[in-house]
């Protein structure tokens, strides 16, 4: 088993590593100076089961040609099995046909990813569930559920109310919820372009009670910081806010800090960039355990479910 990392999150390909107990593959990444990319593997790899850590954040397209042509690189050197280990997986909001003429990029970079060589994909909370479908091969799709509520019933006491910033994130919310012993609320908003989110109404009782807002990822922060105002308008003396990926692009950090909420919690999926690693209301789990065992069990041909039950 060798675990090869790309460039978009090294620091979690080390952390995996460690916790795994290997030396990270040795790889070399280069851009010509047009921009091509240039990879070369260090290392003899010939019937070996490998794994490639790539998650495909911004730069998204320059992250996802990388992970690419790492795969064929690999598929190439005589590898017995390539996994492609994408927490973050980009064009996951792609996932079907809203309107006339538009394209299905999460299919369309799912047929990417298998084409150049991957046997095997592991993902973290994808978008849509749906996606796992877009593949003809095994997709381990994992949850960061365990990590964020640890934390949350470490932090956060009594008189929760789990908060879905829309009907589609009702059910991972109502999992949460449940688990917690906490009521549910539901925010009914209105999306008038990509990106531009209106809260208008609350579903549910949050008046008195430790609000905390529950999402895949947080983009532009508009759906959350809306929400969040929203249900301070609405009697929660605190707000909190978790996701699995921090994407945080255009005006996010500044709409955070000058927001309602009291505290972002997101995981390492992605790697903080420039003023997001100031922000004082960020706080980041780290998910190389679980990633690691996930790749340590399938590497042995053990349960991957297991972990989530």
């Amino acid at each position: 088993m060798r675990l090869f990392g790309g460039t978009s999150n090294t620091d979690l390909t080390l952390e995996i590593c460690k916790y795994l107990n290997i030396e990270p593959g040795k790889i070399t990444v280069k851009t010509f100076s047009d921009g091509e990319t240039l990879v070369e593997i260090g290392e003899n790899i010939r019937g070996q089961d490998l794994f490639v850590l790539q998650s495909t954040c911004t730069p998204v397209n320059d992250n996802l040609m990388q992970l690419l042509i790492i795969m064929d690189a690999l598929k190439r050197a005589s590898a017995d099995r390539v996994t492609a280990v994408i927490p973050y997986y980009g064009y996951g909001r792609q996932d079907r046909k809203t309107k006339p003429r538009v394209p299905i990029s999460a299919k369309l970079v799912a047929d990417l990813i298998t084409v150049a060589g991957a046997n095997r994909v592991v993902s973290m909370d994808l978008h849509a569930g749906q996606i796992q479908g877009y593949f003809n091969i095994p997709v381990d799709n994992i949850f960061a559920a365990p990590i964020l509520l640890k934390y949350i019933q470490s932090n956060f006491q009594n008189d929760l109310v789990i908060i879905s910033p829309d009907a589609g994130g009702v059910e991972r919310a109502r999992a949460f919820a449940k688990r917690l012993n906490a009521t549910l609320a539901i925010i009914d908003k209105r999306r008038d372009a990509p990106n531009i989110a209106k809260a208008m109404n609350i579903i549910g009782e949050v008046n008195g009670k430790t609000a905390i807002i529950l999402d895949d990822m947080v983009d532009t922060a508009g759906t959350l910081t809306q929400a969040a105002k929203a249900l301070k308008n609405r009697g929660a003396p605190a707000v909190h806010a978790c996701c699995t990926h921090a994407v945080l692009s255009g005006p996010a950090i500044e709409r955070i800090e000058s927001s309602a909420i009291d505290t972002l919690l997101v995981t390492n999926t992605i790697p903080l960039n420039g003023n997001a690693k100031e922000c004082k209301k960020i706080t980041v789990l780290s998910i190389a355990e679980l990633m690691g065992e996930t790749i340590r069990r399938i590497h042995n041909s053990n349960s991957v479910s297991t972990l989530f039950v």
